[in-house]
């Protein structure tokens, strides 16, 4: 005897779990399709390397580069937020790492000739994940031989820390983070202002620079909200001899009022955008 199942007849929820395990299966193949792309990427090393200008906003001079690694856009990641949110998920982050410390280290001094890097002393800014410092596999004397043979000093290099990566041992990170400064590197917190870690990790950590968030820099001149926010961590810095980096310039007026209140360095569209080759950014006139 047959028996024919009318859709009433099913439970209520059933299509809704054929939905789910549909949508899995479409997740994980895709999820398989990325990461063997991301294999290809690091075995070719198709990344684009960028450099964008950090700039002094009392002299108007070049002070430095952030090394910016951008897979091209594809149908697998349709922005470079949702590449680095994937690597993060995978078992090759540590791998990932690596290369993009060494590919931005040698297309730095490949675009850059080694009497203007000893003249101009800039300094590098490289983007590196918390966890990664932290990694027993991680062996700073590696980085230092290949500045070495590249006739970069360990005081050009600043390690990025991203402040949205969580720190969860911060007396153990401090003390990680004191070997790295006793060889000459020196340490920036980036997208401060836009997490709730913000103070916590500037008290532990100590860095030479603080980044501020884009989000706190849109329209700062009209924003008194963000004016305040501002002043309190630059008189922090004041305190602390620490530099301060305000990201996502976009604007004059955004300029003039950090210069006004004595911002150290600017970085942003307004001053230079990331470029292949390397080139000074400026401050454009009024």
């Amino acid at each position: 005897m047959h028996f024919l199942l009318n859709s009433e007849d099913l439970p209520a929820n059933f299509f809704s779990y054929v939905h789910y395990l549909f949508n899995r299966r479409h997740e994980n193949l895709l999820d398989y399709k990325r990461y063997h792309e991301l294999k290809r990427i690091l075995k070719n090393e198709k990344l684009d390397t960028f450099f964008q200008p950090i700039v002094d906003l009392k002299t108007s001079e070049t002070f430095g580069f952030e090394a910016l690694n951008r897979p091209t856009k594809s149908h697998l990641f349709s922005t470079t937020d949702a590449f680095y949110d994937f690597v993060g998920t995978t078992d090759m982050i540590f791998e990932f790492e690596k290369f993009c410390r060494n590919l931005s280290l040698q297309r730095y001094v490949a675009r850059l000739n080694k009497e203007t890097i000893i003249k101009k002393h800039y300094t590098l800014f490289l983007n590196i994940h918390p966890s990664i410092l932290l990694d027993k596999n991680y062996h700073m004397g590696e980085t230092m031989q290949l500045l070495n043979e590249m006739g970069v000093q360990p005081n050009q290099i600043v390690f990025e820390l991203t402040e949205r990566s969580a720190v969860t041992d911060y007396r153990e990170f401090e003390r990680v983070l004191s070997n790295y400064r006793s060889q000459g590197y020196r340490i920036a917190i980036d997208d401060v202002g836009s997490g709730y870690n913000s103070l916590k990790t500037l008290i532990y950590l100590r860095p030479e620079f603080i980044k501020l968030d884009c989000s706190l820099i849109q329209s700062i001149h009209q924003n008194d909200a963000a004016q305040k926010l501002v002043s309190l961590i630059y008189e922090y810095a004041t305190q602390s001899n620490t530099k301060i980096i305000a990201e996502g310039i976009e604007q004059i007026e955004e300029i003039a009022y950090l210069q006004s209140i004595g911002i150290h360095f600017g970085q942003g569209y307004a001053l230079g955008k990331p470029k292949t080759e390397i080139t000074d950014g400026s401050i454009p006139n009024r």
